[in-house]
């Protein structure tokens, strides 16, 4: 059945049809061609992956990600950014980095990053002098510096797979987060020395610049809290992505004074239509993963890896190359979703611990999100900056290579990850 459901899957794929439809159809037609299998089978476990509560933590984590960003929030944090890096080389593609890095412990999503920040910050580095592929290939890797920064979306749902902690993930990808950042930031520095970009030396006033701060805090906080009340057991995610959204709507109202009725509506329709979509992924995955764990796919995978390679450096490696290939085509929550009960078991068969195994997948399957020729953020960045994909592609290399180099980091230096 397995490989008639990768089949069929491929072929949804070629036709452009949804992922999330593309499961659900892959899942029918296997069970299909089991002949004593009912195909009720994939209605009951659609149906019963809605029924998580700790599934409940995704549409709460972004209707509070869309109502701090909404409004007067959003503009405030990035003119914080531009004026803290703007004096350095560098500094207005920066600003897309250190953005990245606040708006990811807001939104927790790197597909909705891209798109909120390249349609802003992508124009101005364009005017500022920059090059629109490299004001591309910036933005469409930053971006990914979301999923690791809490509340991160794909860390949720690889802790529903895998039985990890929300709370161990969370704090598991700080260090990496801020690496990552780090290094774009200094990607950013290098590429504008070596190519003579001036620096902007305009100067703001020190009240000015407290004041932005002060506006902004509130909002900087958030992860701070959401990372708190988990990793003390002051609420479960479920609890505390309600509490977000409490603490959001309260901010809007009290203290940033600009939510309108029109702007919560608006919100609330965004927030559901993203839930939809990745809930609509996760039902076909539940599905899928039926079929797989029927036909004892991990285990057989597992079994073989262990008898042809003994190596733990090797058999890392090789999770590393197939998460690339995967990562590529699929977006994030599918990867992990397929991805996740296939190689749970398999870490710990060579004893790898389940939060690096989970930063390892979500900055691998992250590096797919930018990847050509396929990559969601590559095409959105280079739309937004109206360049074609091949140039993008030839200014994103020097990313790229750091990305690869924290990969490899993490993939075998545990202490990274220290939770």
């Amino acid at each position: 059945m397995t490989l008639i459901m990768i089949g069929v899957f491929l072929v949804t794929m070629l036709l452009a049809i949804p992922v999330g439809y593309g499961l659900i159809i892959a899942a029918g037609v296997a069970i299909l061609s089991h002949g004593f299998l009912p195909l009720s089978i994939v209605a009951q476990q659609v149906y019963d992956q809605t029924q998580s509560f700790p599934m409940l933590a995704l549409p709460f984590f972004m209707l509070a990600g869309t109502l701090m960003l909404g409004g007067k929030l959003g503009n405030q944090l990035l003119e914080l950014a531009s004026h803290v890096m703007q004096r350095w080389r560098g500094g207005a593609l920066s600003t897309t980095v250190v953005s990245s890095v606040v708006f990811g412990g807001v939104s927790g999503s790197a597909v909705a990053n891209a798109s909120a920040l390249g349609s802003v910050l992508i124009p101005w580095q364009k005017r500022q002098g920059y090059p629109a592929p490299l004001c591309a290939a910036n933005n469409a890797t930053s971006a990914v510096i979301d999923v690791l920064i809490p509340p991160s979306i794909p860390m949720i749902l690889y802790a529903l797979v895998s039985g990890v902690s929300v709370a161990d993930l969370f704090v598991a990808g700080i260090l990496p987060g801020i690496i990552m950042a780090v290094s774009f930031i200094a990607v950013c520095w290098f590429v504008s020395w070596r190519r003579g970009y001036a620096v902007n030396l305009s100067s703001i006033r020190k009240r000015e610049l407290a004041r932005l701060a002060l506006k902004s805090f509130p909002a900087i906080l958030l992860p701070i809290l959401i990372i708190l009340g988990l990793r003390f057991g002051f609420a479960t995610p479920t609890e505390v992505a309600v509490l977000s959204v409490v603490y959001s709507l309260v901010l809007s109202l009290a203290f940033y004074r600009d939510l309108t009725l029109k702007r919560f509506c608006d919100n609330m329709v965004e927030a559901g239509v993203a839930t939809g979509v990745v809930m609509l992924v996760i039902m076909g995955s539940a599905a899928v993963g039926w079929i797989l764990t029927f036909d004892q796919v991990p285990q057989t995978f597992a079994a073989w890896v262990s008898a042809n390679v003994s190596n733990p450096i090797l058999v890392i490696l090789m999770m590393n190359v197939l998460m690339l290939i995967v990562g590529m085509p699929l977006d994030l929550p599918p990867s992990i979703l397929l991805l996740g009960p296939i190689f749970v078991p398999l870490a710990a068969t060579i004893g790898l611990d389940p939060v690096q195994l989970g930063l390892i997948m979500v900055i691998n399957l992250g590096i797919g999100l930018y990847t050509p020729p396929i990559g969601t953020t590559l095409f959105i960045s280079s739309s937004i900056a109206k360049t074609s994909l091949g140039a993008t592609t030839r200014e994103l290399w020097p990313f790229f290579a750091m990305a690869m180099l924290l990969l490899l980091a993490v993939s075998y230096v545990p202490a990274l990850t220290l939770y």
